[in-house]
């Protein structure tokens, strides 16, 4: 979902304003009532006449009695008075303290939080707001992705600056929820924590099973574990930087131009995913045909269909499918126009705006 970078907006408290005056109002409840039951077993009195005699009290308007107090009655008054007069203090001290404390612009923060995270569909949920996932929450805004982030130490999420923050326990149903897992396109778990990470997949797959869910494994050994969980795909950051390490040894000018190639603006061409949908002008034809039809210039350089192998370099007679995913390189305004072409609206979302030619 293609649109602006989110302000940095943290889950700090739950409670809110609202709570604090639920709390303080059951407590003047509790003295009003038995404040007039003191009046009706003291004096003697009716309910409504031992009712305003409480509130006159509590209030200090400084009426008189309704009728006279017994030495009892006044003894008692008096403590009533001290008691609301601690309560008003209380409720004072604890409002000050709201607002002063930055409680207030927290609550506000997190109802600001949910009305964005509402408005949000097809973004990607990032569990575990560690090195990895605060990298992973840079690239994706780079690509224009909407991210939300849940991370259960509000001291890491203040630090990273996340761009929307849910502070909890990403094993915890309510919390994905709270994220809009059920509206997300993918969710990352990126805990350092395989077991964790385990728990995390398994409830993702179970709240949305259309996300795509790329889970971290600490452990080779726990790789079959996360994809039994749901996990779509699963990266072991130490198999990944061994290979990066080998390959700079042996072949350094291929990982450099790969690494500027995945990074969107820092040269012309980009490497683009496309998916041909149904009934779109490229379905159906053979590559040689969709370059005819106006790929307009970009190179296809493999075609993935369903479970089967990846076809690299491709022959000009090999039939496209519905459903193909074509990996092309191009320049932006090739590759959204090959996207236009199949149907697939997620290149314009995540590639930059072709520069605008002057006449």
């Amino acid at each position: 979902m293609r649109g602006d970078k989110q302000a940095p907006v943290t889950l700090i408290d739950t409670r809110g304003l609202g709570s604090l005056f639920r709390r303080v109002g059951l407590v003047f409840a509790v003295i009003v009532a038995g404040s007039t039951a003191g009046y009706m077993a003291i004096e003697g009195w009716g309910l409504v006449d031992a009712l305003y005699m409480t509130v006159i009290t509590l209030a200090t308007v400084g009426f008189e009695e309704v009728h006279p107090l017994s030495e009892r009655g006044q003894l008692f008054t008096i403590g009533v008075i001290l008691t609301g007069v601690t309560a008003a203090a209380f409720l004072f001290g604890a409002i000050t303290e709201y607002f002063l404390s930055g409680q207030l612009l927290a609550s506000l923060r997190r109802r600001r939080m949910e009305r964005d995270i509402n408005r949000l569909s097809n973004h990607y949920i990032i569990c575990g707001y560690g090195r990895v996932g605060r990298q992973v929450a840079h690239d994706l805004r780079a690509r224009n992705a909407d991210v939300v982030v849940i991370d259960p130490s509000p001291d890491v999420m203040e630090a990273g600056d996340p761009p929307i923050g849910v502070v909890g326990d990403a094993t915890d149903d309510a919390v994905l929820q709270q994220a809009g897992v059920a509206q997300a396109a993918g969710v990352v778990v990126s805990s350092g924590n395989d077991a964790v990470n385990i728990v995390v997949t398994l409830t993702v797959h179970t709240l949305n099973p259309r996300a795509v869910i790329v889970a971290r494994a600490n452990r080779s050994s726990n790789e079959a574990k996360l994809r039994r969980a749901g996990a779509t795909h699963v990266i072991s950051p130490h198999r990944i930087g061994a290979k990066r390490m080998a390959t700079q040894l042996l072949n350094p000018r291929i990982t450099e131009f790969l690494e500027v190639m995945m990074d969107v603006g820092a040269l012309e061409l980009v490497l683009e995913e496309i998916t041909l949908h149904e009934g779109s002008a490229l379905a159906g034809t053979t590559l040689g045909e969709a370059r005819l039809k106006g790929l307009g210039g970009a190179n296809v350089l493999a075609v993935a269909r369903g479970p089967g192998p990846i076809v690299t370099n491709p022959p000009a007679e090999h039939r496209l499918e519905p459903g193909d995913v074509l990996i092309a390189l191009g320049t932006a305004d090739q590759l959204l126009n090959a996207a236009r072409l199949g149907g697939d609206a997620g290149p314009a979302a995540r590639l930059p705006e072709p520069p605008a030619t002057s006449s």
